[in-house]
């Protein structure tokens, strides 16, 4: 892993360029629709649209942690609580909120804990294994975890289809990672100690936490608007973490970041790689099913893979198994709606 040029003034121009392109794009849902109430119900292919806009921001989260000097546990609380104050400044959110119920509340407050936790786990991988590459692969397991969870909380007949393709990305992430993990692991256990068995376990756990939420999401997404659920989950997390400080935090350690950079990368990942990204994805969600959603999100550990080459020059370390396994997820992630098309033409029922 090379270390980061910040003088590399090509890279860091094709990284804000994607940055503004979405900000545009953000502008013009603000403009079309600005009190962002009573916005009409989307499309499929918008839906998806949508989540694709959301993951590859996403993309971008396992560089900025990273990128960010600081440990798990303050990156999240910082992301978490910028993200929540947002919200809470926007108002068309406090009339999002006063229609829901005190067990609604409660529903997306208790959701909003395992979001917290998937983050914990997510970024505490990256740091423990201070490879990107290697949370992002466990993170791909997050389909096959939705495919077994989502029949039994939604009450819903086991689907042999999304068992498959959810088997077939993790036989694609072992072929992008397989060997180059089997060449790490002994470095890493060397220079890290138990660092690389540990960032895989946090990382498998992340993967299941993530496959929870998004599943729980789908199961209650019709009981309140994105703006409702995105905000509650935000500030539950916050303040469950705000809670802890005391026992995870030492007295020396600051709140707030102590470097310029990390200023940067914070608020880029709590303003566009949260707020805009969690908006979409919840919407999103509302025409799709928790298990599409989690087999879209596969692309982010190549989208992560790509941006780690654009920015930290990894691309010498992509083998032809690289493109052999990005093939595999990416048929796996195109034939699912193509299945469900054939058998809508069949009319075969989907379990």
């Amino acid at each position: 892993m090379l270390p980061v040029n910040l003088g590399n003034a090509n890279c860091y121009a094709l990284l804000y360029t994607n940055i503004l392109a979405v900000l545009q794009s953000a502008a013009l849902i603000f403009y079309r629709y600005p009190t962002l109430r009573n916005m009409p119900d989307i499309s499929r292919n918008r839906a998806l649209a949508y989540l694709h806009i959301a993951v590859l921001l996403w993309g971008f989260t396992a560089i900025l942690g990273k990128l960010i000097s600081y440990g798990s546990f303050l990156l999240v609380w910082q992301r978490m609580s910028l993200t929540s104050l947002v919200y809470l400044a926007l108002p068309v959110v406090w009339k999002s909120l006063a229609r829901l119920s005190w067990r609604q509340i409660r529903i997306f407050l208790g959701i909003g804990l395992v979001v917290c936790a998937h983050w914990i786990t997510f970024y505490g991988s990256i740091k423990l294994g201070n490879s990107a590459s290697v949370t992002l692969a466990c993170l791909s397991a997050a389909s096959f975890f939705a495919s077994l969870m989502e029949p039994w909380l939604l009450r819903k007949p086991v689907s042999k289809k999304d068992l498959v393709l959810g088997a077939i990305v993790i036989g694609g992430i072992l072929l992008i990672y397989g060997t180059q993990i089997a060449e790490q692991a002994a470095e890493f256990q060397h220079l890290n100690g138990s660092g690389f068995g540990a960032a895989v376990i946090s990382g498998l756990l992340s993967a299941a936490l993530a496959a929870l939420f998004t599943v729980l999401n789908k199961k209650y997404i019709e009981e309140a608007d994105a703006w409702a659920i995105s905000t509650l989950e935000m500030v539950s997390g916050a303040t469950a973490l705000s809670l802890l400080m005391p026992l995870w935090l030492k007295p020396e350690d600051s709140l707030l970041p102590q470097m310029a950079s990390d200023w940067i990368w914070t608020l880029l990942l709590a303003l566009l790689c949260t707020n805009l990204t969690f908006w979409l994805g919840t919407r999103a969600l509302s025409q799709l099913s928790a298990f599409t959603a989690n087999l879209t999100v596969n692309l982010e550990p190549v989208y992560g893979i790509v941006l780690g080459a654009l920015i930290f020059h990894e691309n010498e370390d992509l083998n032809s198994w690289f493109y052999v396994g990005t093939a595999v997820i990416l048929g796996a992630i195109f034939a699912s709606p193509l299945i469900d098309q054939y058998q809508k033409r069949k009319g075969i029922s989907r379990p």
